[in-house]
């Protein structure tokens, strides 16, 4: 029988998988609770950790283009334990993410009919249900199909958005309207005595957190050492525009204090339309920006997962979780983290708003990312010196002395905003102190806890049998 030909994925393709895992139009409004300072915060951002990520992610993605990504480049450092306790804590962390995702997508169809359901924590769990299986399903069909779904979604449904919001912005202040925020030195450097007012920097390393995550579609990529690393570095460049650009646009119109961090995108648009007598845009808006937040989840339930996958062949994972249907899909992965999902977001009925809720699985989310960043960063200096007989097609500039440099950075970055992560934003009720930090000490414990606890006991019989073996 002839062979299919291999699909490959496009430069344009990764740039839109690498756009949709990290600029994600739900952090906007978290971004613009800080009004201009969020420029401060965002170079800040770059410089300590998305600069060290882009450039580590890059150097090892094409010194080991294989599918794997994260675990393939920590269990080649520190070995198999710490390599699955890493992407396992990746996966993990994916799963506590994507309640919040889906929230902001909740809110966002809302004012396509009815705006006050945006607060309305069981239309949030509904809609939560609804998209997360249904983009699970679609994942079952493919990479080929996920691709084309995400390239449609990211151009509508993330790039026009934020595009439409810089433009929002415009009209508001060309119409006579004063800016909510003022644009001085005063306001642009933030008060970094008070940890309670800078503690949304949590969330903001979380929203620039994914770059590594495309590694694991190098194999699909036709020139991975070439390719790559020019995919890091153009979509780095479009995410920080969108970024601070469409932060700026919410915190120009909508004051402070009245943000909300699921619905603040299309409060902003609702007044704006609102005040120029085209309402009837909103909706309009709204269907186009559902499709990128849709985008974003396909490829955030594609990506760890398929790492996860190369763990339960190796035997970290009972063969349960080597299971793949017919397109190479990790099934029984996807329906055991959607399980996971549908339960997480019953916090939504737990905690006093949304927004708190939002926020509570953010910080939770955040914190176990920053853990295997700390993985990543340690893993890239220790392979420079293990393993320097591997060709790397980039390399991190300045050879053993640069990598100790920005990996050390990102070290420090993520320690940082490990325990930043701890301090309840002042903006927000998520109720006693105790709860607060109790709910992420426990949840990152049990979350990060538990692959060691698996490896452990761990059998032989787990490891997947070749073919060979198969037909003995």
């Amino acid at each position: 029988m002839k062979k299919a030909a291999k699909h490959y994925l496009t430069l344009f393709s990764l740039v839109m998988i690498n756009i949709s895992l990290i600029a994600a139009l739900r952090g906007l409004p978290t971004m613009a609770e800080y009004g201009f300072s969020i420029i401060f915060f965002l170079i800040l951002a770059v410089i300590v950790f998305l600069i060290p990520v882009s450039l580590i992610s890059a150097e090892l993605a094409t010194g080991w283009p294989t599918r794997g990504g994260i675990y393939v480049w920590v269990k080649e450092a520190l070995g198999e334990r710490w390599g699955f306790v890493a992407i396992w804590t990746q996966w993990i962390q994916n799963v506590v993410f994507y309640p919040t995702a889906l929230a902001a997508t909740a809110a966002t169809l809302a004012f396509m009919y009815n705006p006050q359901l945006a607060t309305n924590p069981i239309y949030t769990i509904v809609v939560i249900f609804v998209v997360y299986w249904g983009a699970t399903f679609i994942n079952f069909r493919g990479m080929k199909i996920s691709s084309i779904i995400t390239n449609f979604g990211t151009v509508m449904g993330v790039l026009v958005p934020g595009i439409l919001l810089v433009v929002c912005a415009f009209i508001w202040l060309n119409t006579g309207h004063e800016s909510a925020i003022v644009f001085t030195w005063a306001s642009f450097v933030p008060d970094l005595s008070n940890f309670s007012n800078i503690v949304f920097l949590t969330g903001v390393f979380l929203f620039f957190a994914g770059m590594e995550v495309s590694a694991v579609h190098a194999k699909e990529v036709k020139n991975p050492k070439k390719d790559y690393p020019k995919a890091i570095f153009i979509s780095s460049f479009i995410i920080v525009a969108i970024f601070a650009l469409g932060s700026l646009a919410i915190a120009i119109i909508t004051p402070a204090n009245e943000i909300s961090l699921t619905a603040g995108i299309m409060q902003t648009f609702l007044t704006v339309f609102s005040d120029n007598n085209v309402l009837w845009l909103v909706p309009v808006i709204a269907l186009i920006a559902v499709p990128g937040m849709v985008a974003q989840i396909l490829n955030w339930i594609a990506g760890p997962s398929k790492a996860l996958l190369m763990t339960a062949e190796d035997g970290c994972l009972p063969p349960f979780f080597q299971h793949t249907n017919k397109h190479g899909m990790q099934t029984n992965i996807f329906i055991t983290q959607g399980v996971i999902v549908s339960i997480i977001s019953l916090v939504f009925v737990v905690l006093p708003s949304v927004s708190s809720s939002f926020w509570i699985l953010t910080a939770l989310a955040a914190q176990m990312y920053l853990v295997v960043y700390l993985f990543m960063f340690t893993s890239a200096i220790v392979l420079k010196y293990k393993r320097p007989d591997v060709k790397r097609a980039y390399t991190v500039p300045g050879g053993k002395i640069g990598m100790i440099i920005v990996g050390g950075v990102g070290i420090a970055a993520a320690i940082f905003a490990f325990f930043l992560g701890y301090v309840p934003p002042a903006e927000l009720e998520t109720g006693s102190i105790y709860f607060y930090v109790g709910f992420l000490a426990i949840g990152l414990i049990l979350m990060c806890g538990a692959p060691l606890v698996i490896y452990q006991f761990r059998k032989p019989e787990w490891v997947k049998k070749t073919e060979p073996e198969k037909n003995k």
